[in-house]
């Protein structure tokens, strides 16, 4: 990918986040802001291990009973779903130390209801092996 093992994502004052992260050797922060916030299911992809693993709780999946997502495949399903309704994304608080990569994300369908996210990253080889996310959303 494009970032260095100590990578930088400049300050931006709408976003009021660290100005300086290290981002996990060869994963790219700005890939994945870009892919999010732009709704891109292909970039976001890319991103993935073919044997990652995403576990997503929420009000339909405690975590006593987790939406487990298991290679790729099933994780583009999943994102091509998400990237393909009508909302805005934003990635606030993105952070990177070591192989772990973390962020939230602010969505609104144009309506105003909203959907708050939570993730962690585990990164190797410059890709996501595993993804925790928490989402709540208005009723």
């Amino acid at each position: 990918m494009l970032n260095s093992p100590a990578a930088t994502d400049g300050p931006d004052p709408e976003r009021h986040e660290m100005s300086t992260m290290e981002a996990p050797a060869q994963f790219d922060l700005a890939a994945l802001r870009r892919g999010i916030e732009e709704r891109d299911a292909d970039q976001l992809i890319g991103l993935y291990a073919e044997d990652a693993e995403m576990r997503l709780v929420d009000r339909l999946h405690p975590p006593s009973n987790p939406q487990i997502l298991r290679g790729r495949g099933a994780i583009g399903e999943y994102l091509n779903d998400i990237c393909s309704r009508d909302m805005t994304h934003k990635v606030e608080h993105l952070t990177a130390a070591g192989d772990r990569v973390a962020y939230t994300e602010d969505c609104e369908y144009p309506g105003g209801s909203r959907v708050l996210c939570a993730a962690t990253l585990d990164i190797a080889d410059g890709h996501i092996v595993r993804e925790v996310g928490v989402q709540v959303w208005d009723e």
